[in-house]
């Protein structure tokens, strides 16, 4: 069995990017999908089954017949999303890139630079296309 941890942020293009990409990637019939989800900031106390990026990638996990498991954390995602994947064992992981400039990454960080630069683990990294 193939476990591949999915960092999902609030954006359904890049959810669907990443869904998307582990169906094509590995054989759906021995994989499973962790889809964790970071509230950097949650004083409202929202569940990560509240977030409509998580159901979309679920939604195309799902329709693939590959068993999901959600998960959430808080603070900081790179941490959370090294930290979840050594907790679990998975085997990958899988984050969406965002564009930003060199200067723009330099000044607000990168998640998936982070994610990379600190785990051992196999990182595939995704980007929507441009359509919708």
């Amino acid at each position: 069995m193939t476990e591949v941890l999915l960092g999902i942020d609030t954006n359904e293009q890049r959810a669907r990017a990443q869904a998307e990409t582990v169906v094509d990637l590995f054989e759906t019939a021995d994989l499973e999908a962790y889809l964790l989800h970071d509230f950097v900031e949650n004083p409202e106390g929202a569940s990560v089954v509240q977030v409509d990026a998580v159901h979309r990638a679920q939604e195309i996990l799902e329709a693939a017949d590959v068993p999901v498991h959600l998960r959430e954390g808080s603070g900081d995602p790179a941490t959370s999303i090294v930290g979840t994947a050594a907790d679990l064992g998975v085997d990958a992981i899988c984050v969406a890139g965002r564009k930003r400039s060199p200067a723009g990454k330099m000044l607000f960080g990168s998640v998936s630079q982070s994610v990379i630069l600190n785990t051992e683990r196999p990182v595939l990294l995704c980007s929507p296309s441009e359509t919708p």
